[in-house]
């Protein structure tokens, strides 16, 4: 996830309009994975009530986010980011932008940064949504729509600056210290990579 330190300039609310409008079509039709992923999708569909602006860093009761938890070409491992800022092995993601126009596209765009891989492929359909406190803005929430990305054969990741460390491991041994809702993802992520055309994809 991005450094939520960050103090963004401001940023005209309209700009994220049309990523508002993809959020909210997005979370309406999806189908939860679970009673939890249910009640943060409720929730930030709530919070997408307040309009665009809820997609930028500056609204201080909480804001969307978009993560990815990126798996080789089999499955077999999954890739996460020893945080800078955090100290903990979590999925790579962060912040909304303008540029963005879809939920997705920001997604993509954030572990493509963060894994410093080109080539990564993702499924639209979320895996989980999550709700969490955060630093941003000196104190606020995260609302986590969460993807599942898979990465090319052979690829080779390449560490930024939000990370100290990036790591492949079994999906059955994640590293400690973890953070939490990192581990939740696993189970869905495995099952869409077994009923999406990600693993088939040229």
């Amino acid at each position: 996830m991005s450094d939520t330190s960050i103090t963004a300039q401001p940023t005209d609310p309209e700009a994220y309009a049309s990523l508002h409008a993809d959020a909210t079509a997005l979370l309406e039709g999806w189908q939860p994975t679970s009673p939890a992923a249910s009640t943060a999708r409720d929730q930030t569909l709530a919070l997408l009530a307040a309009g665009p602006i809820a997609m930028s860093r500056q609204h201080r009761p909480g804001h969307i986010t978009a993560s990815t938890l990126v798996l080789d070409a089999t499955g077999a491992r999954v890739l996460l980011c020893l945080h800078v800022k955090f100290g903990r092995w979590v999925q790579l993601g962060g912040h909304c932008e303008p540029v963005d126009q879809t939920l997705v596209a920001a997604a993509l765009r954030e572990a493509t940064e963060e894994s410093g891989i080109a080539g990564l492929r993702i499924d639209p359909v979320p895996i989980d949504v999550d709700v969490h406190e955060v630093l941003c803005q000196g104190g606020s929430r995260h609302y986590d729509v969460r993807f599942v990305v898979v990465a090319p054969p052979g690829a080779v990741e390449q560490v930024s600056d939000e990370a100290e460390e990036l790591g492949w491991f079994p999906p059955d041994q994640l590293p400690e210290p973890l953070a939490g809702g990192t581990v939740q993802l696993v189970a869905p992520a495995l099952a869409a990579l077994r009923r999406s055309p990600l693993r088939r994809a040229p």
